[in-house]
């Protein structure tokens, strides 16, 4: 079907291009939720297509409607989006003409089961459709701005759309149509004319180039075209659903309702999942990465749900890999950090569900305990600690239901449901429209200034008109010397941060006028430069010469370079399939994040830091050149995950060393970086390690830190920098044997301060107790004298306590055998009790055992609570 669609519309001039990833460039949106946002700078008029005609088959993601997915036919997370595009080219009467040609003889539907809709003011639309294709008036619905006018914000580009729809009952006729009736209807193809552009007053001005904007849900039409009943059933989802069913012993076809909602959100899910992780994204707590976690854990949930113990879902995620890897290839390519992150993500998920059962059981205790104070007859589980448990821990409403009512309680359903529907209200409003008119000055300007022409590769400095000004996101005309400025040239020398490498510094200069540049950042085409006016005004028209730090850019093509060294240093020392999952190039340094489930060892450190160090002495030349990204590939150029790129690539090839697509700037020679210095190895994230490092002349600098230090320790411990590291070692055993020396000499102390108190011991029957504060002993040397003390008493308990430093309350119980067994008085208990009056807790063996506080205040109070309860038990 995919295939179809692609060869008809390339028979029609159009060009295929490969699907965008599901990280999307628009920074408005988390996740790429149409066919059209990746044309978005097209539609806006920020930038020119390469070809006036295309289409593609889009991998998309919307969670706005999460709950819906497996109970309804057609809602899903993932979807594939088969669209045609034409830019200022073709309009409505052919993007009609093909779409029926397409649904009528590619995909051979029934004329008479296709329904239309118009927008109820375009008369133009409606003729084409009653008159050029021939479907009766009848079947052609008009409906309002809400269903058939596209648009994607309050202000920006929009028009009417024109909807396809699929009849599944046409015995009932043509007589009052409701396309709102799912069960007979289904929307299968959308063609949106985009002809307008909407002001902010809200008027409509045709666009000089219109557009065309189309969407074919492949799921939708897999369902119609396999006469199944809901999309899930298709052999899109469903072998997926198959694998699911098969671990939980579970027949789909003889399965319950609930039941088969848990399947269709695993096959659902998976889908998103395996597509997520494949294009770069790593699951966390934020963003895109929470959508991710999310549902990773529902998937968890719905599988407890169906009876499946443990780990399963990288077994599931192998057929969806099956499914998908003929037609996004990285989805195989990324086969193996795809299942460790799942095994990862589900382990840590299923103690999470652990930890939410104990929660639900705090919550049942407590609700047990207000049902006997108050003699209520059946009490309830508020929808806050139920939507709490959902949200938080994952734990399913039904889940909670039925332990509920297993105790005789019941659950706040519509509290629950209340409290759903605000979040899902956030969601919408979050993710459910395409805003193609970022707010912010910098996107309101774009109909008037064309996109920052950059020529920074091979120009340090040049002769720029500025072409915007605003002071604090906000246009102006001039800037005053000392005003904080954001300026936009028609064309720059200056690199904008991108692919991990910050933006240049600088300055612009003119006739009585400076402004120093600190940053640069790329915003929808447009290169930002954030300076200061250090003298004159500034004004809009105005030309100044623009020169960048050439120290600063020199350090950063350094840096940048030696990342592509590390790259293929970690691939041949550690692990072929470790890939880049993150970056910063700065001036002083340079960090790299990546897939890696262990630390490395200090020998695969050095073997990485020799490797590339012997790359730049061997000095090897950088070629750098453009290709197609097909060609690139081929030859073998790795892509980074995250990064975007168009037809036409740079390539960053170091012959036998490293080939990657990349933008940044770099050397012209490995030579050119000098040195290469690994600083540190640490873990960021799970699965993800990071190197932090120098290279070129912060190599110097961080060596000079480095010799200042030897050279104070040399002085301080009067031995030469080859002798240091001994000398410290001999250093750290006189230490410790001082201390212990020390420690020794405290516990005497203690024990001759003990031993004193044995005549304040006082009698109860047969028992003698001891009650003592010992001022400011350590607690290892309390025990010791607590222990002592005991023994030399003999059937007796010792309760002893001190404040060793501020804030901080030591307390020891030290029991005989008659006291512990025959009265049942454990120390552990017995001190762990009497530690909460000075904040703090404790316990250890019934004969023997500590504990801590941190109030000192309270001790005495203490002391006087652990007598008064000994002289009452051992009475």
């Amino acid at each position: 079907m995919r295939e179809k669609f692609l060869n008809f519309f390339a028979q029609k001039q159009h060009k295929i291009l490969p699907s965008a990833s599901l990280v999307p460039e628009d920074p408005t949106v988390l996740l790429t939720i149409a066919g059209m946002l990746p044309f978005k700078p097209i539609f806006l008029g920020q930038k020119t297509p390469d070809y006036p005609r295309a289409t593609t088959s889009q991998k998309c993601i919307r969670t706005n409607d999460i709950e819906n997915v497996g109970r309804t036919a057609r809602h899903h997370t993932f979807f594939e989006m088969l669209g045609n595009f034409s830019f200022g080219d073709y309009f409505k009467s052919q993007a009609i003409a093909w779409g029926w040609e397409l649904s009528t003889q590619v995909f051979q539907l029934p004329p008479e089961r296709i329904v239309v809709s118009v927008f109820r003011e375009d008369d133009e639309a409606f003729a084409i459709w009653r008159d050029e294709v021939g479907i009766p008036e009848k079947r052609i619905i008009r409906m309002g701005e809400e269903d058939n006018f596209w648009k994607s914000g309050v202000t920006g580009p929009c028009g009417p759309c024109s909807e396809l729809y699929y009849d599944f009952k046409p015995e009932l006729g043509d007589d009052n149509i409701d396309l709102e009736d799912d069960t007979r209807f289904i929307e299968f193809y959308n063609l949106v004319f985009m002809q307008y552009n909407r002001d902010a007053d809200g008027n409509l001005t045709p666009l000089q180039n219109k557009n065309i904007d189309t969407g074919m849900g492949l799921e939708r039409m897999a369902q119609i075209l396999q006469q199944v009943p809901n999309n899930y059933e298709t052999d899109l989802i469903f072998p997926i659903i198959a694998t699911a069913g098969k671990l939980a012993n579970i027949d789909y076809s003889k399965a319950d309702e609930n039941t088969k909602v848990s399947l269709k959100v695993i096959g659902d899910h998976v889908r998103s999942i395996v597509q997520m992780i494949a294009d770069g994204i790593s699951a966390s707590n934020i963003g895109r990465g929470y959508i991710l976690r999310r549902l990773i854990r529902r998937v968890v949930r719905h599988g407890r749900l169906i009876g499946i113990d443990g780990n399963f879902i990288s077994e599931v995620a192998e057929t969806a890999i099956q499914l998908l890897e003929g037609v996004y290839s990285n989805t195989r390519e990324r086969e193996k950090v795809i299942k460790t992150e799942l095994q990862r993500e589900e382990s840590a998920f299923l103690a999470t569900l652990e930890r939410g059962e104990k929660l639900l059981n705090e919550v049942i205790i407590k609700l047990r305990s207000q049902q006997q104070d108050s003699h209520l007859g059946c009490a309830t589980i508020s929808g806050e600690d139920a939507f709490t448990l959902y949200d938080t821990y994952g734990f399913p409403l039904e889940l909670t239901q039925e332990i509920a009512e297993e105790e005789g309680l019941t659950v706040d359903v519509s509290g629950f449901e209340a409290e759903m529907e605000a979040q899902r209200t956030r969601s919408q409003s979050a993710h459910e429209t395409i805003d193609l008119t970022v707010q912010g000055s910098i996107d309101k300007l774009a109909e008037h200034i064309h996109p920052t022409e950059f020529l920074g590769y091979s120009e340090y400095q040049l002769i720029s008109h500025i072409e915007a000004l605003l002071i604090e996101g906000k246009s102006v005309e001039k800037a005053e010397t000392g005003r904080k400025v954001q300026l936009i040239f028609n064309k720059t020398p200056f690199y904008a941060e991108s692919g991990g490498q910050i933006g240049d510094r600088g300055y612009l200069a003119g006739e009585d006028v400076l402004v120093s540049i600190e940053d640069v950042q790329k915003e929808s085409g447009f290169f930002v430069h954030y300076g200061t006016v250090e003298r004159g005004i500034v004004t809009v028209g105005q030309k100044l010469r623009a020169t960048i730090d050439k120290a600063c850019r020199n350090r950063v093509r350094a840096n940048h370079t030696a990342t592509h060294l590390l790259q293929s240093a970690l691939k041949k020392v550690v692990d072929e399939n470790i890939s880049q999952a993150g970056s910063l190039v700065s001036f002083d340094k340079l960090r790299f994040d990546f897939n890696c489930p262990q630390p490395l060892t200090k020998q695969q450190l050095q073997q990485v830091e020799d490797l590339i160090n012997t790359w730049i002495a061997e000095a090897h030349p950088t070629d750098i050149s453009i290709m197609g990204i097909d060609e690139a590939k081929a030859k073998g150029a790795i892509a980074m995950f995250g990064e975007k790129y168009g037809s036409e690539v740079r390539v960053i090839d170091i012959p036998r060393v490293s080939m990657e697509l990349c933008g940044g700037t770099h050397v012209n020679n490995t030579a050119e970086i000098g040195l290469f210095k690994i600083i540190s190895e640490t873990g960021v994230a799970s699965g993800i390690r990071r190197i932090e490092a120098v290279a070129g002349a912060s190599v110097l600098e961080y060596l000079k830190v480095r010799d200042d230090v030897v050279k104070q320790l040399s002085d301080k411990l009067k031995a030469k920098p080859e002798e240091i590291v001994d000398r410290f070692s001999n250093l750290q055993s006189e230490l410790k044997a001082t201390q212990k020396e020390l420690e020794n000499v405290k516990q005497e102390l203690a024990l001759l301060k003990s031993e004193s108190l044995i005549n304040q011991a006082e009698s109860i029957g047969e028992f003698k107790i001891l009650v003592a504060n010992m001022g400011d002993l350590d607690a290892k040397s309390l025990q010791s004298a607590g222990e002592k003390l005991q023994q030399k008493l003999g059937n007796s308990a010792v309760i002893l306590a001190s404040i060793p430093e501020a804030n901080k309350v030591s307390l020891v119980a030290a029991f005989g055998e008659k006291v512990y067994q025959e009265k049942q008085l454990q120390a552990g208990k017995f001190i762990g009790e009497i530690a909460k009056i000075c904040g703090g807790g404790g316990g250890g063996k019934p004969n023997l055992a500590q504990a801590g506080g941190k109030d000192a205040s309270k001790v005495e109070e203490a002391l006087t609570t652990a007598k008064n309860k000994l002289i009452e038990t051992l009475s």
